[in-house]
């Protein structure tokens, strides 16, 4: 079942085109890469799909509806949740009340039901001691507390931006573990931006390709890796 698609998505930052008529689609348990080198457009296009900017033009649409231009709160409660690459902690709040936000804010819960919500969450992606002070939190512990945030939302659908970013192998290996379970439980379509190709080959059951905010390729990593064009553009840019 799709969940999300777009249709000739297109956002201009004056003459700038930071994503030029993109259209695509995420399935219910699909894990979907989404790479390309630097300045491709990723962020840009997760940020257009989440609602934090309006598309020049195009279309989005959500479980078949039309979400175009409905504001970032109200795709959040309808089941459209994402992590972002630089993560913020609320440094004067703990583990558990930071995940408390998602559910507070996102899905409306009271102080009560929303601590349950965030100790479950924290029991399901392996963080203890959920009463400590983020500064104390390991970067393995800080990406799963975003997770955890995000999920708190109850999304249907969860864009992960660069979260394997500073992760050692055993960690990371760790959190594609952890993404791969959810992804499965929770029966989420996931799309993940990342630049570490063998997390790409190992996690995604299929990857598209952006390049100077254009879709140059999709497929199964394997196949997408070969594609000349795409080998261009890595060689061209910053992987």
């Amino acid at each position: 079942m799709t969940k999300l698609s777009t249709t000739d998505l297109l956002c201009r930052f004056s003459g700038l085109v930071a994503v030029n008529k993109v259209s695509f689609a995420m399935d219910e348990g699909e894990i979907l890469g989404i790479i390309g080198p630097n300045g491709a457009g990723k962020t840009t296009f997760i940020n257009l799909v989440s609602g934090i900017i309006m598309p020049t033009a195009g279309r989005i649409e959500y479980k078949g509806r039309d979400i175009t231009y409905l504001p970032a709160h109200e795709r959040a409660r309808m089941g459209i949740a994402r992590t972002y690459q630089l993560i913020h902690p609320l440094e004067n709040l703990s583990l558990v009340e930071n995940v408390m936000v998602g559910a507070i804010f996102a899905q409306g819960q009271g102080l009560k039901t929303a601590r349950r919500t965030a100790e479950e969450l924290c029991e399901e992606l392996g963080l203890s001691d959920v009463d400590r002070d983020t500064a104390r939190l390991s970067i393995l512990e800080t990406k799963k507390m975003e997770i955890a945030r995000a999920l708190a939302n109850d999304p249907e659908v969860l864009f992960l931006d660069e979260v394997m970013a500073g992760l050692n192998a055993d960690e990371t290996h760790d959190l594609i573990a952890t993404i791969r379970r959810i992804a499965v439980e929770r029966r989420l379509a996931v799309g993940v931006v990342e630049h570490v190709m063998g997390v790409i080959r190992e996690l995604t059951h299929r990857v598209i390709v952006l390049e100077a905010g254009e879709l140059i390729a999709e497929g199964p990593y394997d196949e997408v890796s070969r594609n000349p064009r795409v080998i261009e553009a890595y060689l061209g840019g910053a992987a």
